[in-house]
């Protein structure tokens, strides 16, 4: 899809707009306030740009939830972000998006992603090449029906106004792309990703992507006020810091946001947010049988219709 109307000038304002809703959202439920932190690219490195980190750090309900938002521009795509457009690779490029991971203090409350975001691809011998990509997921380490079905709902309805065709679409890649491969094992319930997409033209694109977005708040949040005052002992502490190590073999391991920042000369401390502020592991670690550590494997890490 060619850059079209695309213009990131619109874009920009909405992602800082939508980064700010969250994290106040995030505020209102833990009581505490966000370390913020602007940044800017040096003049002199190769990647230019400028974003804003907002993190939250030993709070009574999020142990550690960072979002970020990031404006760079670059001489030459990373191989990260053209192995499905061969044709861009070294290609000048721009990059905007939100990201964010939340890691809750209390075990039955799970780990939330989301990221939305926008990159131009301008090759010297073409058109300038525009696309859209995102979604978000869920990963608990203690499963609950409702707390799935409620998720995957909320994806269906954001994008349902653009085709009955998406949320099928979109939550296989999810459960395709956010897989511990060298495991074989799923990060968690999945919901929605999407890539390289511009398929409805770039105004309707970017509509989706806002509604995307947009339904972030309300997919997740129901479920924190849902869950963070159940009680919880060292058992279930000792299971959610395994089952955390598992979440951050992924994200250094299999995720391409994360090696797209790497590899394009990105900010490390704001690419690495996503990472929880204890993990552990443990050698051939397996939960009891029938025990609600082994349901989390053989029943909600497994990809499944939720909807």
């Amino acid at each position: 899809m060619s850059e079209e109307s695309l213009n990131l000038n619109v874009i920009r304002p909405y992602l800082m707009g939508l980064q700010q809703r969250i994290m106040d959202q995030v505020a209102a439920v833990d009581g505490t306030a966000a370390q913020v932190d602007p940044w800017s690219k040096d003049p002199g490195d190769l990647l230019q740009g400028d974003g804003i980190t907002q993190i939250f750090e030993g709070g009574p309900i999020f142990e550690r939830a960072g979002c970020g938002f990031s404006h760079v521009r670059g001489p030459k795509l990373p191989p990260s972000a053209t192995q499905h457009r061969p044709e861009l690779a070294g290609a000048p490029f721009e990059a905007m998006g939100v990201s964010l991971v939340f890691h809750p203090r209390n075990p039955y409350v799970p780990t939330v992603h989301m990221n939305v975001r926008a990159i131009v691809a301008r090759p010297a011998e073409s058109a300038a090449v525009a696309w859209f990509g995102g979604g978000m997921d869920l990963t608990p380490y203690y499963g609950f029906d409702e707390d799935a079905v409620h998720f995957h709902r909320t994806c269906r309805d954001a994008l349902a106004p653009f085709g009955e065709h998406l949320y099928p679409r979109f939550k296989r890649w999810c459960d395709e792309y956010f897989c511990n491969h060298h495991r074989k094992e799923q990060r968690g319930v999945g919901g929605i990703f999407f890539d390289d997409f511009a398929e409805l033209g770039m105004q309707r694109s970017f509509e989706m992507l806002q509604s995307v977005g947009d339904a972030f708040i309300g997919a997740y949040f129901p479920i924190v006020s849902r869950r963070q005052d159940t009680p919880y002992g060292e058992r279930e502490r000792e299971h959610q810091l395994l089952r955390r190590g598992r979440y951050v073999e992924f994200n250094l391991v299999w995720d391409r946001g994360t090696h797209f920042g790497l590899q394009s000369g990105g900010r490390t401390e704001s690419i690495l947010l996503s990472m929880p502020s204890l993990v552990s592991w443990g050698y051939q670690r397996q939960p009891e049988a029938g025990s609600p550590e082994a349901e989390l494997l053989t029943r909600y890490l497994t990809p499944r219709d939720w909807v």
